[in-house]
């Protein structure tokens, strides 16, 4: 029997989406505002997905306290009241949108949590604009 579990977190962080290899003009009329040259910020909620067996033992899929260690330390310090295109490397040749960020997180908690449980993340930018990734 699989059963997903979900945890939520929050970070806030800067970003300007924009493709270098474009002029200005390009970049304004595919991205509007969002490719302004002093960034723009969010309020991000990410809900971390995961699925497995329940442990006979304890119950659980997976020990919430560890999963919300997991995504602080390797999440939420990384990103949080960051710029992202300039302060963290992940974004350094990829543009930071919520496509790619998600994606991004996807792969850091795939390589600190056990393959045996499938993962999915959800992220909200906005209230209205979330994304979601479930590895390809």
């Amino acid at each position: 029997m699989k059963v997903t579990i979900c945890r939520k977190s929050h970070f806030n962080a800067a970003h300007r989406i924009f493709n270098p290899a474009w002029d200005d003009r390009k970049n304004e009329e595919v991205f509007g505002l969002c490719s302004l040259p002093n960034y723009h910020g969010h309020n991000y909620d990410l809900v971390v997905k995961l699925t497995g067996e329940i442990n006979p033992e304890t119950g659980y899929v997976f020990d919430m306290k560890e999963l919300k260690e997991i995504v602080d330390v390797h999440i939420v310090k990384r990103y949080d009241h960051k710029n992202l295109n300039i302060d963290v490397e992940d974004f350094k040749t990829v543009i930071p949108s919520a496509e790619n960020i998600a994606v991004a997180i996807w792969n850091i908690l795939r390589n600190k949590i056990p393959g045996e449980y499938a993962i999915g993340i959800v992220l909200y930018e906005t209230e209205r604009n979330f994304v979601e990734y479930a590895g390809s």
